[in-house]
């Protein structure tokens, strides 16, 4: 995160400036209304597990298919096996990371660092014997990140970098989840901390700000949706407005994730509808 994007508006809540940026409070505000819209729709009052359970389904077909595997979302049903390729991999690291956010909320603000680790780990399948996984990356070690192309820090950089990122979110303050969560999911994807799997890590972290925020308690909005349709071309030019550290980058990538947060609401909303007409 660019000390030129984070100028603080006080010593708690270096992210309030953030929140002050062109275009950014009206994203939040329409992201808000959005979320209270499909929270208030009827079939949330007596089906809502089934709402949480297909958003988390339809969220990891969403952050895979950023990721290089886009899979029909039946594909992704249907499958059982996801060890046999590359993309196979991606799929499953993003189901069991959709899976494994939900119980890792009550500890992400006092120790996100061991969040991330475990995230990793989860993504990864266990790791085997490989000592990379589940820990930041060291000095030399090589990142399997191949469809993002930003200018990769130093393993040093990187370490500096999630200390601030951990503080911050231990320290908490008044900035809207939104913005939390787009500096988090946009922090992770730049600095690329990890060996592999960063990515799908990064929209899991995403996830679970926006759970714990009290924004979308019940995990119903995936954004990772919304940032599979609104497509990999435009999800990376926006990373690159966030590395830029630019106010008008940092906007952009910010309300970038406003706008996926929303299609991902219309998705559970179509979902919830479904369900009313007895067709899902």
């Amino acid at each position: 995160m660019s000390t030129s994007a984070t100028t603080p508006a006080g010593p708690a809540d270096p992210l309030a400036a953030l929140a002050a940026l062109p275009g950014v409070a009206e994203s939040v505000e329409s992201v808000r209304k959005a979320v209270d819209r499909v929270y208030g729709h009827r079939v949330m009052r007596r089906r809502s597990a089934e709402i949480t359970s297909e958003a988390a389904l339809r969220g990891a077909r969403g952050s895979a298919a950023l990721s290089g595997a886009d899979w029909a979302l039946e594909e992704v049903r249907r499958r059982t096996d996801f060890g046999a390729d590359d993309e196979a991999r991606t799929v499953g690291a993003a189901l069991r990371l959709t899976a494994e956010a939900g119980q890792l909320l009550s500890i992400w603000r006092q120790s996100p660092l061991r969040v991330l680790a475990r995230l990793h780990l989860v993504a990864a399948g266990g790791g085997g014997a490989d000592d990379t996984v589940g820990r930041p990356r060291l000095a030399g070690e090589p990142v399997a990140e191949p469809l993002v192309e930003l200018p990769l820090p130093s393993a040093a950089e990187v370490a500096g970098r999630l200390d601030g990122l951990s503080r911050l979110i231990i320290a908490g303050g008044s900035a809207p989840a939104l913005v939390t969560a787009a500096v988090v999911h946009g922090e992770l994807v730049a600095l690329r901390p990890f060996g592999s799997y960063n990515g799908v890590v990064a929209r899991a972290a995403e996830r679970i700000v926006l759970i714990n925020s009290g924004l979308d308690p019940k995990a119903i909005c995936p954004a990772e949706v919304g940032h599979a349709e609104l497509g990999r071309a435009a999800y990376l030019a926006a990373l690159d407005g966030y590395v830029s550290g630019t106010p008008e980058g940092m906007a952009a990538w910010i309300t970038h994730c406003g706008r996926a947060v929303e299609l991902g609401v219309r998705e559970s909303t179509a979902v919830c509808e479904a369900l009313q007409r007895g067709a899902a």
